[in-house]
């Protein structure tokens, strides 16, 4: 009878189970299954189905600071990012009003791409609720494993993402848990122990990575990484190609002026549709080949009179408010540096074990004007004074133009 004539402490009950318990039900799997794979969870972050319009040009800041190519090295990516005054002791952002921007390439080289990009989405939560901002770019080695060029993956790169697809599977089979409460069960009934749930992520060692495995998981990539992906729609979609902070346009390979002519928000725009439509694997014309703007060497070699300083002066003087340029890409041996009389600054120092083992340094712009290297244990270096890069742009002696360079990345 009670079914019948329910009270109204069951009806209660019933509508909680048919309305608000699913919702409760997704948002603790989900924490549960992210904080078990990379020890963190940004459940309001889970797989978008319509990433934000992406930014193309931002307000300058008072504390601007650029890192460079990580690499899947989630150690090294950590010490930078200490370095740069962004996090304290415990991952958690202590940069305030900063505004941080990565250029790009988390991926290859490296066995923990995955832990990188949890890492660094719930930093850009903490950032933004502190005030500041962290920008992540995407470099020719993400447009690369999305069109399925996964020649630079690692073996344990591919054994992090069998792990999180276990997680996938590991979520799945508690959502569907969920159904129990309303056929009037407990939802937590039969859910397995913990010890049933993949190993976290923390505990996997250079052991896992059992040789010739990437070769037979080449295909579990290509789905993982391929346009339209719950991959590249959560972790590469949001971010832009290249983004203006100030007077400083920051871009993995280089902005040629082709690239400004058919227009950078256009670029930037184009790159995301691509990423979360899934209509096509080759990637748009501007991400391919030597003059591709995640690819162009034109700014970054470190013999500077190969440098094409009238190029990139002619670039800078065609986008409004730019006066310098930040690139990656290209490894620099010297450290982080500039050149062309300060209108480029070079920040890939080769940090990943996986490609250079490079000291980390970090580039600090301090009201959009000085540009300083930190080091660890070194004071703070100035590469470009107050005003030098704004009285270079403005000179007509600029340095011959001359042919890129730099080894591939």
């Amino acid at each position: 009878l009670s079914y019948v004539w329910p009270s109204a402490e069951q009806k209660r009950q019933r509508e909680f189970c048919a309305q608000e318990f699913p919702s409760l039900w997704e948002s603790w799997v989900q924490s549960i299954t992210e904080f078990g794979f990379a020890g963190s969870s940004t459940v309001a972050c889970d797989a978008p189905q319509q990433a934000a319009e992406l930014p193309s040009v931002v307000p300058a800041a008072a504390r601007v600071v650029a890192i460079g190519d990580i690499h899947g090295d989630f150690q090294k990516a950590w010490r930078a990012f200490r370095l740069g005054g962004l996090i304290d002791e415990r991952g958690r952002w202590s940069g305030g009003k900063t505004v941080c921007v990565q250029v790009g390439d988390v991926l290859d080289r490296g066995d923990q791409e995955l832990q990188i990009f949890y890492f660094l989405e719930r930093l850009q939560v903490e950032a933004e609720a502190a005030g500041g901002k962290l920008y992540v770019l995407n470099g020719n080695h993400e447009t690369m494993n999305v069109a399925t060029n996964h020649r630079y993956a690692t073996p344990g790169a591919a054994v992090e993402l069998m792990r999180w697809k276990q997680w996938r599977a590991f979520a799945s089979s508690l959502r569907e848990m969920c159904a129990t409460c309303a056929q009037g069960g407990g939802a937590a009934a039969g859910v397995p122990p913990p010890s049933t749930a993949p190993a976290p992520l923390g505990v996997q060692g250079a052991s896992d990575a059992q040789p010739g495995l990437y070769g037979g998981m080449h295909f579990e990539r290509t789905a993982a990484w391929k346009p339209g992906s719950q991959l590249s729609r959560r972790f590469l979609a949001p971010h832009p190609i290249t983004l203006q902070v100030g007077s400083s346009l920051f871009v993995h390979g280089g902005v040629l002026p082709a690239h400004v002519e058919y227009g950078l928000e256009r670029i930037n725009r184009e790159t995301q549709s691509w990423l979360l439509e899934g209509n096509a694997l080759r990637p748009p014309s501007f991400l391919r080949g030597s003059t591709a703007i995640v690819w162009a060497r034109d700014f970054s070699a470190e013999d500077e009179a190969r440098c094409d300083c009238t190029k990139l002066q002619a670039v800078l003087q065609s986008v409004p408010g730019a006066s310098r340029m930040v690139v990656g890409h290209t490894i620099q041996e010297q450290g982080a540096n500039a050149a062309c009389g300060g209108q480029v600054v070079r920040v890939d120092v080769g940090l990943s074990r996986g490609c250079g083992d490079g000291a980390p340094q970090v580039v600090e712009i301090l009201d959009d004007e000085t540009v300083r290297r930190l080091r660890e244990g070194a004071p703070p270096e100035v590469l470009v004074a107050a005003g030098d890069a704004a009285a270079q742009r403005g000179s007509s002696a600029t340095r011959p133009g001359g042919a890129s360079g730099g080894g591939w990345r």
